[in-house]
């Protein structure tokens, strides 16, 4: 990651997570070309998801914001932890996925948590395409998750 990502992180108090070691057949990241692909991440601490259930049911919109917000914090660290600290220009694509609650329909709201804090660490770079799809169960039970495309630098 840039010097210049590095001091917008530390301007935001945030800090790079540790990368959790992948539990299936996977890596977290994959630096191709031009590109970072890093795997879906669920909002995970010190190993162990944070937060279970369904969005509008067990989890409440503005909780999901936050789990995004981690969880592409974590897709932060998988890219740098494969790109180097110098490795990466912008975001690409982010696709979140919200297990989502009969009738919940907000989960572009939710999926804005990742979108918000790339937009804050890479300015206009961190603008982005971008999916957020309701989901009737994700892995481990996470109330979301959310998969990146980094832009790499050389």
């Amino acid at each position: 990651m840039s010097s210049e990502l590095t001091t917008r992180l530390a301007k935001l108090g945030l800090r790079l997570p540790d990368v959790s070691p992948p539990r299936g057949a996977y890596v977290p990241a994959v630096h191709h070309g031009s590109l970072v692909h890093v795997a879906g991440q669920v909002p995970m601490a010190d190993g162990e998801l944070v937060a279970t259930g369904k969005v509008g049911q067990d989890v409440t919109p503005e909780e999901a914001y936050a789990l995004s917000r981690r969880c592409a914090l974590a897709a932060l660290a998988a890219a740098a932890s494969v790109a180097g600290q110098e490795g990466l220009a912008g975001v690409v694509k982010v696709v979140g996925y919200v297990a989502s609650a009969d009738g919940f329909t907000g989960q572009p709201g939710v999926v804005d948590g990742a979108s918000d804090l790339f937009l804050a660490v890479f300015g206009e770079a961190g603008r982005h395409a971008r999916s957020a799809v309701g989901v009737a169960e994700l892995p481990l039970g996470a109330p979301v998750e959310i998969e990146v495309v980094f832009a790499a630098s050389g």
